[in-house]
């Protein structure tokens, strides 16, 4: 049976103003049918966004949701969380949106280990806001602020995530939609901060500029250039050079930020009278 998407979707708010060929509508299927598969309430689900192509999520699904400023949907999110420590709170955000101006909160959101999922649309640039370079767009690369080529190196989310201390840290791509949608709803499912790195296509501003093909051959791309990290434990050195290895890196059980903060309120409340 076809899955209904129209469950989860604001009537009146489609079509979408995502550019023909851009991969972050497959993601949002993806969250849609992870946030099925993991059997959340509606109205106990709260999505989060900042400033940006990803950030335009929340204007669309039927969820309770926040549009908020730049770089600053954790922040909001953790504040949601720690409000109502029962709601399920996911944030969506482009790599610039997380790792740039976001990317203090995305840093102590991980430490922290607070019960959130992020999912990263990783599309290697600022699409919205003019094609400038992201802290995740590839060294070389050409970008509005970079046409000479990108002069840094990219972030790997997965490897700062794991640094910063996130529980659940995966990476899956927009071609690889199916394993995606299972990371996203075993990232629903820890109790923790869940990082899932979405790779995706942006063949407008960041495919064109760098002659990269149509959205299908960017797509395609991840085809030929990712392996699981399971298979890739199999393979000589020389079989994984130029791959991004996708699947899940870490799972591990930790305190969870919320319940940790509720003990020290009940340890306080009695030296204080029972008052809050």
């Amino acid at each position: 049976m076809a899955f209904d998407y129209a469950r989860y979707i604001r009537p009146g708010k489609l079509p979408h103003i995502w550019c023909p060929g851009c991969a972050h509508g497959i993601v949002m299927k993806a969250i849609l049918r992870a946030i099925d598969r993991a059997g959340l309430d509606k109205d106990r689900t709260v999505v989060v966004s900042g400033i940006g192509c990803a950030s335009r999520m929340p204007g669309y699904v039927d969820f309770n949701t926040l549009h908020t400023t730049h770089g600053r949907a954790l922040g909001f999110a953790t504040g949601v969380k720690m409000a109502d420590p029962g709601l399920s709170v996911l944030v969506v955000a482009g790599d610039g949106d997380a790792l740039a101006i976001g990317g203090n909160h995305f840093i102590h959101a991980c430490r922290r280990n607070i019960d959130i999922t992020l999912v990263v649309f990783n599309n290697s640039i600022y699409g919205m806001t003019g094609g400038q370079f992201s802290p995740a767009t590839p060294h070389g690369m050409l970008a509005s602020t970079t046409p000479y080529g990108n002069p840094d190196y990219a972030f790997d989310v997965v490897q700062l995530a794991m640094g910063a201390g996130a529980t659940f840290v995966s990476r899956s791509t927009a071609y690889h939609v199916l394993p995606l949608e299972k990371q996203i709803a075993e990232g629903i499912g820890h109790k923790g901060f869940a990082v899932i790195d979405a790779l995706c296509t942006c063949p407008t501003t960041f495919g064109r500029r760098n002659k990269l093909g149509s959205g299908a051959e960017m797509l395609l791309w991840f085809k030929d250039h990712t392996i699981g990290l399971k298979a890739s434990e199999n393979l000589p050195p020389e079989k994984r050079e130029g791959k991004i290895l996708t699947g899940v890196f870490r799972k591990e059980v930790k305190p969870e930020y919320c319940e940790e903060y509720g003990k020290i309120i009940e340890k306080v409340r009695p030296a204080r009278g029972g008052r809050e």
